[in-house]
């Protein structure tokens, strides 16, 4: 018989974080990759005339933007706006986010001098963050807040290419041809994604997803020697604050064991693996995240649905099961058929206790 569980009155006991460890849940949780940002006319709106790491680093438009598809869909966690280089910016990078492109470096990472360029992330560099993950956690009361760093791999690649890459191979000839500054350079990383999910927790946040975006363009040997310490590294520095956390990458399938034993209590999955495959590779360690695919929000509605309702019943299979798309909204998805997804998701049973 199914546990009755109380509405939540806090974010430690939401859906959310009780999926994440484990433990019976009242509805599948729901929240999107990239929720707040793009899709929404709210969004787009209020960007106008404000760049984005600007807008990263304003408590007023972070605390508006993350609100805004928790009101609109109803989602079980708001993704903290910012994004994966603020806080390399915050300790002195010459970086733009380029719209239509991403993250440009002014001077790529290319030497050991360049390791000087780094400094350790402190609170005192963005207090901002403080004061916006405060605002957020105050009018979001039991929905959690979920914060999020990027890992040093894919932190490492934008440093090194000097901005995207289709095949990241000044990074991979960094890794080779020199492994000690490869090392170097991705410890100096972890620090400073590790100490940014540490001001987002100690500022209140109840979950943190680690991305490692760029992941799957390695194979799995040079993961796991040239990567994988790292991101255990950054995860590591909130072990002690006793959150949840998430680790996603893009094309890992191949990946998901070791992303797993990197130290993440949830393995995000992407749409190109499925959730049942995924928690067999997992061999029923961790909770997942995931993973319809983001463009099956353009067919018509009967696919749709029934994609949703085979993704929640594989992931009754997982510890726990966090439902979610397999990448990010993309930008001209239709907002109203999110939140059907939503709704969708909610309406579906529960996996019964264990």
């Amino acid at each position: 018989m199914q546990q009755r569980l109380e509405a939540a009155t806090t974010p430690a006991d939401s859906d959310l974080v009780r999926a994440a460890r484990g433990l019976p849940v009242r509805r599948t949780p729901v929240w999107f990759m990239r929720q707040a940002g793009r899709s929404l006319p709210e969004y787009r709106a209020l960007r106008e005339g404000n760049e984005m790491l600007a807008a990263c680093r304003t408590p007023d438009l972070v605390t508006e933007i993350t609100m805004q598809p928790v009101r609109r869909h109803g989602v079980d966690g708001a993704i903290f706006f910012s994004d994966i280089v603020v806080p390399v910016h915050a300790v002195g990078v010459d970086l733009d986010i380029v719209p239509g492109r991403g993250p440009v470096v002014a001077e790529p990472f290319r030497t050991r001098a360049d390791l000087d360029r780094l400094p350790e992330l402190t609170p005192e560099h963005v207090p901002d963050i403080t004061e916006s993950v405060r605002r957020l956690v105050a009018e979001l009361g039991p929905v959690p807040l979920i914060g999020f760093a990027g890992a040093p791999f894919t932190l490492a690649s934008y440093l090194v290419e000097g901005g995207p890459s289709k095949n990241h191979e000044r990074t991979k000839a960094l890794m080779h041809g020199d492994p000690r500054l490869w090392h170097d350079l991705c410890e100096r990383l972890a620090r400073i994604a590790g100490a940014f999910l540490r001001v987002q927790v100690e500022a209140g946040a109840s979950v943190v997803q680690l991305f490692d975006s760029w992941a799957g363009f390695l194979s799995r040997a040079d993961y796991v020697t040239h990567v994988q310490p790292h991101s255990a590294a950054a995860l590591a520095m909130v072990a002690d604050l006793d959150v949840p956390t998430i680790h996603f990458g893009v094309g890992t399938g191949e990946l998901l064991r070791d992303m797993g034993a990197a130290g993440a209590d949830v393995v995000g999955v992407d749409y190109r693996t499925s959730l049942a495959d995924a928690i067999e590779r997992l061999e029923g360690r961790h909770a997942v995240q995931g993973n319809l695919d983001p463009a099956l929000l353009f067919a018509p509605w009967e696919p749709l649905a029934a994609a949703v309702e085979r993704i929640v019943a594989e992931g009754h299979a997982a510890p726990g099961h966090i439902f979610n798309l397999g990448h990010g909204v993309l930008p001209t998805t239709d907002p109203d058929v999110l939140t059907r997804v939503v709704e969708l998701v909610h309406q579906q049973p529960v996996r019964a206790a264990r």
